[in-house]
């Protein structure tokens, strides 16, 4: 996938102030906003269509059916990104994206044409979320300086509550004021609006050195098991990323669909359930905020571990707490603690990685949260309908807890620590 580009000089390897206040990082931050925003009303809008069109099964397929085409094509995503440049495929992924999600409010506003264009248009969205993902993962390391990175994933956690806070009354509203069609609509406007963000958007050059490892002719099979090679080979990205996986096994299935379960044999309600997952919104968002401002924790390695070991301890506590007030309170508990783990893990493979390589780094954890984490959400709901929340929420906090005993088992991980 391609777009025109205007070439614009590069940013300095240094801003020379942080990031949060540095006018390149911010029109990356208002793009990356205005999209992740158009994405909430987009699942919206889907879902409110899909349930309209067909039965509550087909639409539960409609809303699966993206999932495939991403976790089988984001490997291939990552190439794709290290290999054009991730600014230019998500200004690619983002055009089609917003294109896509236009023409289908154009056709729902004309006509009722079922559900299979719904189901077109997830495929669509599933296919371009492969090459976009990798490439949204790459691209901080090219607009600000390493020492910078930690403090935009903090903003890159904040932007993403906010398009969760937002996103759902905004597509509430769209379809309370002209159905899925304006939703569709309001959807596709926030995407574009990223569009000519990003092309204002100053890029750094990669080092000499780190262009090598993509000479021209290499295909792209060379390219993916180059990065896949690179990953098992380093200290760092290997154990980081087993550790990111372990910790979103034991963290998806409890914290979305354990959590509904929990809070009905509780009796908590909607409403108790809704304390709760705000509670734990709020935690991860001062996590985020934490890093934005501070910019850099030191002992980062260390501080994940701790962190995503104190997070597990919490999972397993949830189910055994008797109110809905002490759940908000281990729920804020473990927003905090998982939003510090996410953002110090998600700082540490954008400044360990090569910047060449981050496009295949982001692949594959994103195969590992987006495709392989969502597999135990099912397995949960069955696991608690025989033995109850008590013993599945331990297990999943023990499977999570394991993630920070290899952090900290592993040296090279442990010692890490984010630049300076």
């Amino acid at each position: 996938m391609t777009a025109t580009v205007t070439v614009i000089p590069p940013a300095p390897a240094a801003t020379g102030g942080p990031a949060h206040r540095d006018g390149n990082v911010l029109r990356w931050l208002g793009a990356y906003t205005a999209s992740m925003v158009g994405d909430n009303i987009y699942y919206l809008a889907l879902s409110w269509a899909a349930v309209q069109a067909g039965t509550p099964s087909q639409a539960g397929a409609v809303m699966a059916v993206s999932a495939v085409p991403r976790a089988l094509l984001m490997l291939g995503g990552g190439v794709v990104a290290d290999r054009f440049g991730p600014r230019k495929v998500v200004i690619g992924s983002d055009a089609v994206r917003c294109a896509a999600v236009l023409a289908v409010a154009a056709v729902l506003f004309a006509a009722s044409p079922g559900l299979w264009l719904l189901a077109l248009l997830a495929v669509v969205f599933g296919t371009v979320d492969a090459v976009f993902m990798p490439a949204v993962g790459a691209l901080p390391a090219r607009v600000t300086s390493r020492d910078q990175l930690a403090r935009v994933q903090g903003m890159r956690g904040l932007a993403i509550r906010f398009a969760g806070v937002v996103g759902a009354p905004l597509g509430g509203l769209g379809v309370a004021l002209g159905g899925s069609a304006a939703a569709f609509g309001l959807a596709g406007m926030l995407i574009a609006v990223s569009v000519p963000l990003l092309i204002s958007v100053r890029m750094r050059e990669l080092p000499p050195d780190d262009d090598a490892p993509d000479k021209a002719g290499q295909t792209a099979w060379r390219d993916l098991r180059d990065g896949l090679r690179y990953i098992r080979g380093h200290r760092v990205l290997a154990p980081l990323i087993a550790a990111i996986a372990l910790g979103d096994l034991g963290f998806v299935g409890p914290l979305n669909v354990g959590l509904t379960l929990l809070a009905d044999r509780r009796g908590w309600g909607a409403s108790g359930m809704g304390w709760v997952v705000a509670a734990f919104g709020t935690g991860a968002g001062v996590a985020a905020l934490l890093l934005t401002l501070r910019g850099r924790l030191p002992r980062a390695g260390s501080l994940a571990a701790v962190a995503i070991l104190g997070g597990s301890v919490a999972i397993g506590a949830l189910a055994f707490v008797p109110s809905v007030a002490a759940a908000v309170g281990i729920a804020l508990a473990i927003g905090l603690l998982a939003g510090l783990s996410g953002a110090l893990c998600g700082a540490l493979l954008q400044t360990q990685a090569d910047p060449a390589y981050l496009g295949r780094v982001s692949a594959v954890s994103g195969i590992v949260s987006l495709g392989l984490a969502p597999l135990s959400m099912p397995l949960t709901a069955a696991a608690i309908g025989w033995w109850g929340t008590g013993p599945v929420f331990v297990t999943s906090a023990v499977v999570c807890g394991l993630g920070g005993v290899l952090a900290l088992c592993v040296g090279s991980l442990r010692r890490a620590e984010l630049p300076q």
